[in-house]
C-alpha cells in the first residue's frame, strides 16, 4: 500500500510540472503565429468594382474560362490586351457570333481554335463587362503559386516552429499517457481497498451473523429477469417501440425523402456544381424567373459538350438525342402534389433562400436525391424560423414599420401571411 501511495504521489508530481510546460508551449506556438496583413486590390481597382466583378465571373464565365489556364476557352489572363479597346472586347463578349461572323480576325481564330461559339451576353451592362475585366486584370496581376509544403523562413523560423510543434505533440502525448496510468492505478486501489475490507468484515468476530451475510452475499444477476418489475417494463417498452414503428410509418405515407431515382444519362452535381463550380442557374434557368426552376435542355448540354468529353458514351447520348430531335427524359425527383402552389423566384429572387435549404448539399451529390420532407409541417415551420428580407426592397418597408410598431425582433414569414393556407392552397 505505501508502494502505491507513494507512485501516485509521484504521477501527480509529474503531471503538475508537466501542465505548466505544456501551456507555455501552446502559448509559444500561438505567438509565433505569422500575422498576415490583407493585401490591397490588385491594380488600383475599386474593391466593390472587383466585388461585382468577381459575382458576374462566377454566375457568366466561370462555367468556360479561368485566369491562368485554358478550360473551355482560352485563359483570360491580359485577355485585354489581345483587343484593340475595351469597347471592342465588351462588344465581343455581347455579341460573340455576331463580331466573328463579321470578319473580326481575332474572334475567328479563337472559333478556329476552340471550335464553338460563346452564347451571347448582350444582357450584362457596361459597367458588369468592366467590373469583370477589372477583376480579371487583379485576379492575372497575382502571381501564380505553386501547391507545395511552404517555404522556409530565413534564420531558420521554419525549423523552429517544427520543432516547438512536435515538442508541443510530445507534451500533450506524454500527458494523457500519465492521465490514463493514474485513472489505472487508483482502480487497482480501489479494488484492493474492497477485497481487504469485505476479508476483514468476514473475519471481524464483532460482526454479527446478519451482517456477515450481508457483506458476503452474491449479487443474483439473471434473477432479476425472472422478476414483475422487469416484466411490467419489458412489456410497456416493447409496446413503445412498437406503436413508435406503426407512427413512423402511417406517418411517411407520400413521404419521398431520400428518393434517388435513376436518370437516363449519369449526370453528377459532385463534378459539375462541386468541382466546377458552376452556378445552379446556368442549367436551371428558371429558378429566378418563374414557377419552376426547369430542367435543362440539350442545347444548354451541348454549350459545353460539343467539345468536353465527346468521346464519353454518356455524353454520346446527348447527340443520338439531337439527331431524333427529342428531348432527355429525365426522371422528377422532386415533386410536391397539385393541392400545393410553390414558386422558386418568390424564394431564390426574392427570398434569397439558397438551393441547399431545400436541396441539401447538392453540390456534393453524385447522384440526386429528395434531401427534404417537403411536407406542408416542413414548410410551415420553415416559415415560423425564416427572417424575410427586406433590406433593400422597398417593398417591405411600411410592413417592417407596422410589425416594429407591434412586435419584438425581425418580421418573420409567417407575421406577413406566411401561415395562411390560401398562400399555398388555392
Amino acid at each position: 500500500m505505501q508502494f502505491l501511495q507513494r507512485l501516485i504521489v509521484f504521477v501527480f508530481s509529474a503531471l503538475s510540472f508537466l501542465a505548466p510546460s505544456l501551456v507555455h508551449a501552446q502559448d509559444s506556438a500561438a505567438a509565433a503565429a505569422p500575422v498576415v496583413a490583407a493585401a490591397p486590390a490588385a491594380g488600383g481597382a475599386d474593391a466593390g468594382v472587383l466585388a461585382k466583378g468577381e459575382a458576374v465571373f462566377a454566375g457568366n464565365c466561370k462555367q468556360c474560362h479561368a485566369i491562368h489556364e485554358v478550360v473551355v476557352g482560352p485563359a483570360l489572363k491580359g485577355v485585354q490586351d489581345r483587343w484593340p479597346s475595351e469597347a471592342a472586347l465588351a462588344n465581343f463578349i455581347k455579341y460573340p457570333q455576331k463580331t466573328i461572323d463579321g470578319g473580326n480576325a481575332y474572334a475567328k481564330s479563337l472559333y478556329d481554335k476552340y471550335k464553338q461559339y460563346m452564347p451571347n451576353h448582350d444582357f450584362l451592362s457596361d459597367a458588369d463587362i468592366k467590373s469583370v475585366i477589372a477583376y480579371v486584370n487583379a485576379e492575372g496581376a497575382k502571381p501564380l503559386v505553386a501547391a507545395g509544403p511552404a517555404a522556409p523562413a530565413a534564420g531558420g523560423d521554419a525549423a523552429a516552429t517544427t520543432t516547438t510543434a512536435g515538442a508541443d505533440s510530445g507534451t500533450t502525448t506524454l500527458l494523457l499517457v500519465l492521465v490514463v496510468m493514474v485513472l489505472m492505478i487508483m482502480l487497482v486501489v480501489l479494488v484492493l481497498m474492497v477485497n481487504i475490507l469485505t476479508k476483514n468484515l468476514a473475519t471481524n468476530t464483532e460482526v454479527t451473523e446478519d451482517e456477515r451475510v450481508f457483506v458476503t452475499q452474491k449479487t443474483d444477476y439473471f434473477g432479476f429477469f425472472s422478476t414483475s418489475a422487469f416484466k411490467v417494463i419489458a412489456t410497456v417498452a416493447l409496446l413503445l417501440v412498437i406503436s413508435k414503428a406503426g407512427y413512423d410509418k402511417v406517418y411517411g405515407i407520400g413521404i419521398s425523402q431520400g428518393y434517388a431515382p435513376k436518370q437516363p444519362i449519369a449526370f453528377s452535381h459532385k463534378l459539375h456544381a462541386g468541382m466546377y463550380e458552376m452556378e445552379c442557374n446556368y442549367c436551371h434557368t428558371g429558378v429566378n424567373k418563374g414557377k419552376a426552376a426547369t430542367i435543362p435542355s440539350v442545347n444548354i448540354c451541348m454549350n459545353c459538350h460539343n467539345a468536353i468529353k465527346t468521346e464519353s458514351k454518356e455524353i454520346q447520348k446527348l447527340y443520338t438525342a439531337i439527331e431524333k430531335n427529342r428531348p432527355i427524359e429525365w426522371v422528377r425527383v422532386h415533386n410536391l402534389p397539385d393541392l400545393a402552389y410553390f414558386n422558386h423566384a418568390q424564394h431564390v429572387k426574392v427570398g434569397k433562400v439558397e438551393c441547399q435549404t431545400c436541396h441539401g448539399a447538392i453540390q456534393e451529390m453524385e447522384v440526386v436525391q429528395q434531401h427534404s420532407t417537403l411536407t406542408m409541417g416542413w414548410c410551415i415551420n420553415c416559415h415560423r424560423q425564416t427572417a424575410v428580407k427586406a433590406e433593400g426592397n422597398a417593398y417591405y418597408d411600411k410592413l417592417v414599420y407596422l410589425h416594429k410598431q407591434t412586435k419584438k425582433g425581425e418580421m418573420r414569414v409567417a407575421d406577413i401571411g406566411g401561415l395562411e393556407c390560401s398562400k399555398c392552397h388555392y
